[in-house]
């Protein structure tokens, strides 16, 4: 489970983050692009815009549930 007190620091506010513990697999850019971007020295992935429609929240989820390394929180 991904740990809310260490999020990666380019997160916007909201429900959906990634911590530290990513791996840069990429995973979640691939399944949510309209959500998570990976930062500038692509070692870590981030959530840029929190999702709006179900479509992304389903996406969001996807990537939550797929995460090799559980590093997606949901604390909606």
């Amino acid at each position: 489970m991904a740990d809310n007190t260490d999020k990666v620091a380019e997160n916007v506010p909201g429900p959906y983050y990634c911590d530290y513990s990513c791996i840069a697999c990429h995973l979640c850019v691939d399944t949510a692009p309209e959500n998570f971007k990976m930062n500038e020295d692509d070692s870590n992935a981030y959530v840029y815009k929190q999702p709006e429609t179900d479509e992304e929240k389903e996406l969001c989820e996807e990537s939550l549930d797929l995460c090799p390394v559980n590093a997606i929180g949901n604390d909606g």
